[in-house]
C-alpha cells in the first residue's frame, strides 16, 4: 500500500514487481551450495516459499486508511501461518506497514518476553504520524518504528540496533529521543571510522540482551553511495556513504548465527537488478548463517 501511481518518483507498477524480480533472480542458481562456506543450504533446512500475500488491487490502486489495514491483514495472516509452523518468515515487500510493522506486530504479539530489533536504513522512520493518511492507526512509511515502539510494550528500546542512518535527513529531537532511551545507534560514519564490518556484527548483540525473540529489517536504501545502486536510487540520488553488498550480506549472515524470528525487506530499488540479486545472496547468507548455528 502506498501512493497513488508513483511512488518516490518511479510507477507503481515497478515496485510492486519487486518480489516477482527477486524470485527471478534466484532462478539463476542451480542449486543451495555456497562455496564461500562450503554449505548447501537447502540440504541443511526446509526452505519453502509461501507466495504473495493475498493484497486486494484495490489497496495498492486507492491509499486508504483502510484498504492499508486490509492489506497489513494480509501480510499479517501469512507472517503468523509461518510462525505457527515453527518457520522464519523472511517478507520481501516495498512499503510500510506491509513490509515492517505487518511482520513486527504478530512477533510481538506471539512474543512470551522482549523483543529486540536490528534495522538497517537510511531513514529513522520515527514520525509521529503517516503523513499519507494522517490516521493515526497505520504504521506508515515515516512513521512504522515508532508506532511498533509505541504499540507493543514487548519492543524494548534497549534492545534496539539502528544501523546505517547518515547525513542530514533526521531531526534532532527524533535521534536523541531513541539514544537516550538506550538505543545502539551506528552511523555508517561510526561503522567507517571506529568499527569495521566485524566489529559492528559483535554490536548485535544487544539486541539479543535478555531477549526472548528478535525482528530483523533491511531498508535496501541503506545502499547508494557505496556498491551497488550508486547513483539514484527510489527517484533521488542516493545518499552518499552507504553500505557495500559485501557489509550487508555479512551482516545477515552474522544475523543468521545468532538466529532470528522474522525479517523483512522494504523499499527494493525499483528496476535495479543488481540489488535483486543481491537480496537473494542477503536471504541465502542468513539461511546459512542459521543452518551453522544450529550445527549437524
Amino acid at each position: 500500500a502506498g501512493a497513488r501511481g508513483r511512488y518516490a518518483g518511479v510507477d507503481k507498477t515497478e515496485w510492486l514487481a519487486a518480489p516477482q524480480r527477486v524470485r527471478q533472480q534466484s532462478a539463476r542458481y542451480p542449486s543451495g551450495y555456497i562455496q564461500e562456506l562450503d554449505i548447501d543450504i537447502f540440504k541443511k533446512l526446509r526452505v519453502v516459499d509461501m507466495g504473495d500475500a493475498d493484497i486486494a488491487p484495490e489497496c495498492n490502486l486507492d491509499p486508504t486508511a483502510e484498504n492499508i489495514l486490509k492489506a497489513q491483514g494480509a501480510v499479517e495472516e501469512l507472517v503468523n501461518r509461518a510462525l505457527e509452523a515453527g518457520a522464519i518468515p523472511i517478507v520481501v515487500g516495498q512499503n510500510s506497514p506491509c513490509s515492517s510493522y505487518a511482520i513486527a506486530k504478530p512477533i510481538a504479539e506471539r512474543s512470551a518476553g522482549k523483543v529486540g530489533m536490528i534495522s538497517t536504513d537510511t531513514h529513522w522512520d520515527s514520525r509521529p504520524l503517516d503523513y499519507l493518511t494522517g490516521d493515526e492507526r497505520i504504521a506508515g512509511s515515516g512513521n512504522w518504528k515508532s508506532k511498533t515502539f509505541s504499540s507493543f510494550s514487548n519492543f524494548s528500546i534497549p534492545n534496539l540496533v539502528e544501523i546505517g542512518e547518515r547525513g542530514m535527513l533526521e531531526e534532532a529531537a527524533i535521534v536523541r529521543n531513541y539514544t537516550h532511551q538506550g538505543a545502539h545507534f551506528y552511523p555508517m560514519w561510526k561503522v567507517r571510522t571506529e568499527l569495521g564490518i566485524g566489529g559492528l556484527c559483535e554490536e548485535l548483540r544487544h539486541a539479543y540482551d535478555g531477549t526472548d525473540d528478535v525482528y530483523v529489517h533491511f531498508d535496501m536504501d541503506i545502499l547508494g553511495g557505496a556498491g551497488p545502486a550508486p547513483g539514484d536510487i527510489l527517484g533521488e540520488l542516493a545518499e552518499p556513504m552507504g553500505m557495500t553488498d559485501y557489509e550487508i550480506i555479512r551482516l545477515a549472515h552474522e544475523i543468521g548465527k545468532r538466529g532470528l524470528t522474522g525479517m523483512s525487506f522494504i523499499c527494493i530499488p525499483p528496476g535495479s537488478m543488481v540489488t535483486y540479486r543481491l537480496i537473494v545472496y542477503i536471504i541465502a547468507f542468513l539461511i546459512a548463517g542459521v543452518a551453522l548455528s544450529r550445527g549437524n
